[in-house]
């Protein structure tokens, strides 16, 4: 299989949070331009309600996206690997375009719930909006 846009894949630990936040905020910047993929490297067993209502709030639906596991075919499939987080791990697949984005923690500062997601979200979308633009140079 061969894509013929730039394609990104989107890493954290359990693939339920930040990973879900920046695949559908791309899927909304990039429509078709940019292919999408999340995974995680411990992946849990649904997505994080609180990161689906972010979503859903600047209209971003989610629906029928689940954990997946990180996978060799995916990785050889991608220009770019972004790991969100400090929690997962993964080392850097040879010949892409690697990036470890350390996110905002709201927590740490005793911000929880609905207004934690929102900022984790906000800051998730600046890089997002950034990925977008050199992706879109490279695939040029």
């Amino acid at each position: 299989m061969t894509l013929k846009h730039p394609a990104v894949l989107f890493v954290c630990s359990k693939n339920g949070g930040k990973s879900q936040l920046a695949a559908g905020l791309m899927r909304e910047l990039a429509g078709d331009r940019v292919t999408v993929f999340s995974a995680g490297t411990k992946p849990g067993g649904s997505l994080n309600g609180q990161a689906v209502e972010s979503l859903a709030e600047v209209g971003i639906d989610v629906t029928g996206e689940h954990p997946k596991p990180v996978t060799d075919e995916v990785l050889s499939l991608v220009d770019a690997v972004v790991v969100l987080g400090t929690e997962a791990k993964l080392d850097p697949p040879a010949g892409k375009l690697f990036e470890v984005w350390e996110t905002d923690e709201p927590s740490e500062r005793g911000i929880e719930g609905m207004e934690r997601m929102r900022l984790v979200r906000d800051d998730i979308s600046a890089r997002v909006q950034k990925l977008y633009g050199e992706l879109a140079i490279s695939g040029q």
